[in-house]
């Protein structure tokens, strides 16, 4: 069973962190989920790393700020920098030494892509291998939703408004009821052709625990970043970028993006999936985050002693 830990932030939001694996294994690999989810949908993901590296390698999955269990925040700290200053605090506390393999979903892609940003010398210190899973590096660049752009420049406009409207209701978490109604649409938005029920389940509930001001706060931060230049100055760790061919959220272009950034990246699309890929391709997913720790247990070490997460 995996120890359940809490991670006390700076700011006092207390973040619920799991962690399956000895202290000292070789490698550490830190599962980012993305926006609106909570760290339950990577179980596919823990399970997999567990049977097959056994005491190798230590895995950490951990609730974003104002997501699942892990405490809400002010609003002005629903950002993506926040999140990636989150993240090299949760590395501090969790897993303060050895090489680190990070692993993002969505936003939590592109908060790891923060977190290179803006400490970048506690980034290379620390990683050793990066795994990008139906993410982007261009905001909401590329998204059109699978329609038409101008359809598509009336829901961005519409979501917007909504997203400010949410930011402002706090603590508050999606009525369940009104959650179970709209899973249709979250299937359709979220999902490719094929679809496990238990796993509209799982990401109902994920939603239903994501605080209205989380769901809302983050979402002007996600559509404004852009990290390419950063993604290029990384292009010697090893790296895998996933993305199904019916995403409608972060489309292969965002990961066709990526991986032209970092050229050693494998570029993986998966026919007929959408937006979430380790539920609905678990093993691509498991065969990629494999291939990039078999490589970094192959030979990569990093320095044992850190910089200050403040590091620029």
């Amino acid at each position: 069973m995996p120890e359940r830990r809490e991670v006390r932030l700076p700011d006092g939001v207390r973040l619920r962190v799991e962690v399956a694996g000895p202290a000292d294994a070789r490698v550490t690999a830190v599962l980012l989920h993305g926006w609106t989810l909570d760290g339950r949908v990577w179980h596919r993901q823990v399970a997999d790393l567990r049977e097959r590296f056994g005491e190798r390698v230590r895995v950490v999955t951990f609730d974003a700020r104002g997501h699942g269990r892990s405490s809400c925040m002010a609003l002005r700290t629903a950002t993506l920098a926040q999140l990636g200053d989150d993240l090299a605090a949760v590395l501090d506390e969790v897993a303060p030494t050895g090489p680190v393999v990070l692993v993002g979903h969505s936003m939590g892609g592109m908060t790891l892509m923060e977190y290179a940003h803006r400490h970048p010398a506690h980034f290379a210190a620390r990683t050793a291998g990066l795994v990008f899973v139906s993410t982007t590096a261009e905001g909401h660049t590329h998204t059109a939703y699978g329609l038409s752009p101008r359809v598509a420049r009336l829901i961005r406009i519409a979501e917007t408004t909504g997203a400010g409207v949410l930011a402002r209701c706090g603590s508050w978490r999606p009525p369940r009821a009104l959650l179970r109604a709209l899973r249709p649409s979250i299937r359709w938005m979220l999902f490719g052709d094929r679809c496990d029920p238990a796993d509209i389940r799982l990401v109902t509930s994920a939603v239903a625990r994501a605080s209205l001001r989380s769901i809302g706060g983050f979402r002007a931060s996600i559509g404004a970043q852009h990290r390419l230049d950063t993604l290029a100055e990384l292009a010697d760790l090893p790296a895998a970028a996933l993305v199904g061919d019916r995403d409608r959220l972060t489309p292969p272009p965002c990961a066709e993006s990526i991986a032209a950034a970092l050229p050693v990246t494998e570029l993986i699309v998966c026919p007929g999936a959408g937006h979430m890929l380790m539920l609905e391709r678990p093993d691509e997913v498991n065969a990629a985050l494999s291939a990039v720790l078999h490589r970094v247990l192959a030979g990569t070490s990093v320095p044992e002693a850190l910089p200050s997460p403040g590091a620029r």
